[in-house]
């Protein structure tokens, strides 16, 4: 069973390393963060699996990640539309 949490907890360090190196590029920063919110749930879910099966909280923590996904994905269309791609040194951040 520890085996398990090392694979979660090398899960979420491999998202964060993935997200720091990939800073460049919006739709790979949000396709790491994506990564890191399914290993934080794959954690979540086998340590709600050891101490007392209940799995609410979870339901809820996949509705809130869906949420973000599609807001990240809306920022992301609408930032093309507008610049034409996806990379932060073609554009002002602070405009």
């Amino acid at each position: 069973m520890l085996m398990y949490e090392f694979v979660g907890l090398f899960m979420f360090v491999c998202g964060l390393i993935m997200f720091s190196m990939k800073r460049k590029h919006l739709l790979l920063m949000l396709l790491s963060l994506e990564f890191v919110v399914l290993s934080v749930y794959y954690l979540m879910f086998f340590y709600l699996s050891q101490v007392g099966n209940e799995y609410f909280f979870s339901m809820v923590f996949l509705t809130f990640s869906v949420c973000e996904g599609v807001l990240g994905l809306s920022i992301l269309v609408s930032l093309i539309r507008t610049h034409g791609n996806d990379y932060f040194q073609s554009f002002n951040v602070l405009w």
